[in-house]
C-alpha cells in the first residue's frame, strides 16, 4: 500500500473562515476528510499534516525519508513564494512531490506568480479549489 503524506502550510486551518470568495467555504476539516475519504478509495495509506511554521514543515518533508513515504502533496501556502528552505528540503528526500493550490495563483497578485517549489516538484496543481487534493492523490498513486 502506497503512503502519502499530504502537507497543508499557513493559514490553511482557516479555510471557511479567510477569503471564503478565494478559498470557499468548506473548513478544514472538511478538506482532511475529503483527503481521507479518497485515499480509502485508491487504496492508499494517508498521512494530513498542518502547520504555520517552516521549521514544522521542513521536520515533517525530513520524516517522510526517515517513514519511506511514497509521494508528498504540499500547499506551502505563502512560504511557496520565498521558502529555499521547504524547497531545498524537497529536493534533499529525494520523494515525488506536487505542489498544490487551491486558488490561481497566477491570476492573483504579481509575488505570487513565482514559485521557488515548483522545481523540485514532479507536477504543480493550481486554481481547481479544493479538488485539486483529488487530482494530486491520483497522479501520485498513477506514478
Amino acid at each position: 500500500m502506497k503512503k502519502i503524506t499530504v502537507i497543508n502550510g499557513p493559514n490553511l486551518n482557516f479555510l471557511g473562515i479567510r477569503e471564503k470568495s478565494v478559498y470557499g467555504s468548506k473548513d478544514y476539516n472538511g478538506l482532511v476528510e475529503m483527503i481521507k475519504e479518497t485515499a480509502d478509495s485508491l487504496n492508499i495509506e494517508v498521512d494530513v499534516f498542518q502547520s504555520n511554521s517552516e521549521g514544522e514543515i521542513i521536520d515533517k518533508i525530513q520524516q517522510c525519508y526517515f517513514d519511506k513515504i511514497d509521494g508528498i502533496i504540499i500547499n506551502p501556502g505563502a512560504y511557496t513564494h520565498y521558502s529555499y528552505a521547504i524547497r531545498d528540503a524537497i529536493a534533499s528526500v529525494n520523494i515525488k512531490t506536487i505542489e498544490i493550490h487551491i486558488s490561481n495563483i497566477y491570476e492573483r497578485e504579481e509575488f505570487r506568480h513565482v514559485s521557488v517549489i515548483e522545481p523540485v516538484c514532479i507536477q504543480q496543481i493550481y486554481g481547481k479549489g479544493l479538488e485539486g487534493y483529488i487530482i494530486a492523490l491520483e497522479k501520485i498513486v498513477s506514478l
